[in-house]
């Protein structure tokens, strides 16, 4: 053999396909005849790569649709001297509902709210059922449906249905409902995204929005609708709703 590079040109007609052999001019009718299947044994023509843009967000896109992964439990951030940030370290490692609250995590805790329609309400939000009612225990979640525009049994600041619900409190040994397990639920929601820490580092991006629609129907997926065919928040609303709250949070640390 002359070279391990050829030029490939195939014409397919059944199980067979018509190859250029090494050397050959353009246009010669020199051919092989090689079977299909092994295709896959020659070297493939290179392309273009697509940008790095277009990439991440089909690559997150396929993220959103796929399945969840296991929680990263807020892995620790260095910082730009080597340490790690004391206000980051881990999380539910310990299985006891610990995520830190950053001010980055609590600019994305009061934007989810904010998105479901609970941080006007302040503290209230906290007690507020599907279509805006309220519940009085925090002892466990409330478990109500709720017939409205939708029929929905979602409660809590975040919205939390009950399957979901049991799910976090479990992963995290939630003993209530009070505010605080409420918060370290939804963080674990996001962890269970793959999210938590690109938010941490990133910021709410558009990409990370889109991976959280499967989350929360508020949420927009990149091509700006609802994942689950309801009403839904402009992108930008929320990045300046976060970007908003996080300076706000920033300056009273």
């Amino acid at each position: 053999m002359r070279s391990k590079h050829i030029c490939v040109s195939f014409v397919q007609s059944g199980r067979w396909g018509l190859v250029h052999p090494p050397g050959a001019a353009a246009g010669s009718s020199d051919l092989v005849v090689l079977p299909l299947r092994l295709r896959r044994h020659l070297p493939s023509i290179s392309r273009p790569a697509p940008s790095s843009v277009a990439a991440t967000a089909l690559g997150l896109l396929l993220l959103a649709m796929g399945p969840l992964v296991a929680p990263s439990q807020g892995q620790p951030q260095a910082s730009g001297d080597g340490s790690m940030r004391a206000n980051q370290q881990s999380s539910a490692a310990n299985g006891t509902g610990s995520y830190a609250i950053t001010p980055q995590r609590r600019a994305l805790l009061n934007t989810i709210r904010y998105a479901e329609g609970t941080w006007k309400q302040g503290s209230a939000g906290y007690r507020t059922l599907y279509g805006g009612g309220r519940f009085q225990s925090l002892e466990r979640h409330p478990d109500v449906v709720v017939v409205k525009r939708y029929s929905s049994a979602a409660a809590g600041a975040y919205q939390f249905l009950p399957t979901t619900w049991s799910e976090a409190a479990s992963k995290l040994q939630l003993a209530s409902f009070d505010p605080e397990s409420q918060d370290q639920a939804a963080l674990y929601l996001v962890d269970r995204r793959g999210m938590l820490d690109h938010i941490d580092q990133q910021g709410l991006t558009r990409e990370a929005m889109a991976v959280l629609a499967r989350e929360w129907a508020s949420f927009p997926t990149l091509a700006g609708r609802s994942a689950y065919g309801q009403p839904v928040k402009d992108a930008d609303e929320l990045q300046r709703f976060y970007s908003s709250n996080l300076k706000t949070l920033a300056n009273q640390a």
